[in-house]
């Protein structure tokens, strides 16, 4: 008989999680939601005195490390990833948050501007994928969830940043259908507007009010921006046991802010 049982309070108790991105916004609420249930965190971002900062106030902060790292930097990300092996001994779940649009909004996207993009959002994460699966000795009921977005399959965001996001969704519907036949189940989110504290649409309501309230009456169907307390129950299920059948799969969670569907 299938456990039914969805209660995600006990599921993360004891569990080794790697978070990037987790200085601020959605990566860092992750890293409080799973330091409250039990699990041990490193933390990877650019900002090590922001990722301190969090740790001194996750519950059980000796369980948790902060690393520096610079994703743009195959070598770093490398060392990164070692020091969190080293720490954890073993590595369960792997979040990827981190991504953006770099402030590179040109349509006529200049080469190497496009390739900072593809670093950052999709190839950075493929590394650390890389990284964990090969030196991981037992992949089963590994968990590699990554933060996508709408702009994932809807034309709403920069060209570079829709390319970078529509190719991270095609590398987890890939990559989510080879590994499933050694238990590692690959999945991602794919949100539209949310507010979490430092997070972009935070910043955006920070600093043109006016077009942050357009976005609301003309984007949003109830019009309310979403939370990041709406987005975390999704992305936790993806992290727990549950989400076995899921493998390769990307949920849209935008309030309805989507107008594109396929057949």
């Amino acid at each position: 008989m299938t456990d039914l049982n969805l209660n995600l309070e006990k599921e993360f108790f004891g569990k080794k999680i790697i978070v990037t991105g987790a200085s601020r916004g959605l990566g860092a609420m992750a890293c409080i939601a799973f330091a409250k249930r039990g699990a041990k965190i490193a933390m990877l971002s650019r900002s090590k005195k922001d990722m301190d900062k969090l740790n001194n106030s996750l519950k059980n902060s000796s369980q948790h490390i902060s690393i520096k790292v610079d994703l743009m930097k195959n070598e770093k990300i490398k060392n990164a990833i070692l020091k969190a092996k080293k720490f954890l001994k073993d590595i369960d779940i792997v979040v990827h948050v981190a991504g953006g649009g770099l402030g590179l909004k040109d349509a006529l996207i200049k080469n190497e501007d496009l390739k900072k993009l593809i670093q950052v959002n999709l190839a950075s994460a493929c590394e650390i994928n890389r990284l964990v699966v090969n030196q991981k000795k037992n992949n089963q009921h590994l968990k590699l969830v990554h933060v996508g977005s709408l702009t994932s399959y809807e034309a709403v965001g920069s060209v570079g940043y829709n390319i970078a996001k529509s190719a991270l969704s095609t590398y987890v519907r890939s990559l989510g259908r080879e590994l499933y036949n050694r238990k590692i189940v690959v999945t991602g989110i794919l949100p539209g507007g949310f507010i979490a504290p430092g997070n972009a649409m935070e910043r955006f309501k920070t600093k043109n009010k006016k077009g942050y309230n357009k976005f609301i009456k003309t984007r949003l169907p109830r019009k309310i921006m979403g939370d990041v307390n709406e987005i975390l129950p999704m992305l936790m299920f993806l992290c727990s046991k549950h989400s076995s059948m899921m493998g390769g799969c990307l949920v849209p969670i935008d309030g309805g802010e989507g107008k594109s569907y396929q057949i």
